[in-house]
């Protein structure tokens, strides 16, 4: 079954405008705060999106769905990890993405929104990675 990645892509492209808008906006700027809301909830749904997308991506190298079902969003990229899809430091920088949106949910604070900002290029770099990964899954599952 081909996994659809559109959602996905247009919440990266979503992401990627907003965080270029913001770098020319200056930080006492009501659009700056406007710009950089956008990208927070943004880095949260491409999260939450990128667990969902790589369980579907992993589900060959179980024995049942319910198995990868049973996984946690660091484990998921742990075995992606042991299967090759991903580097060993993409694999941590994964990990501190979500040890970072763990943190959204207790500190919307502007030490927490800064420290996102700057994860942010190779987040995007990164979510662009997964987008490639499920593109050579879809075609592997066509041949």
């Amino acid at each position: 079954m081909k996994i659809d990645t559109e959602y996905y892509e247009r919440c990266i492209e979503t992401l990627q405008k907003a965080f270029t808008l913001l770098q020319q906006e200056s930080t006492d700027s009501i659009h700056y705060d406007i710009y950089r809301s956008a990208c927070i909830k943004e880095f949260e749904l491409i999260l939450e999106q990128s667990g969902k997308l790589l369980r579907k991506v992993l589900n060959p190298y179980f024995h049942t769905s319910k198995e990868v079902g049973k996984l946690n969003f660091k484990d998921l990229f742990r075995h992606a990890n042991l299967h090759s899809l991903i580097t060993n430091e993409a694999c941590e920088r994964w990990m501190k993405y979500r040890d970072n949106r763990n943190t959204t949910a207790h500190d919307y604070g502007v030490g927490f929104v800064e420290e996102t900002l700057t994860l942010l290029p190779s987040f995007i770099s990164d979510a662009l990675d997964l987008v490639e990964i499920i593109k050579i899954q879809n075609n592997a599952l066509k041949g």
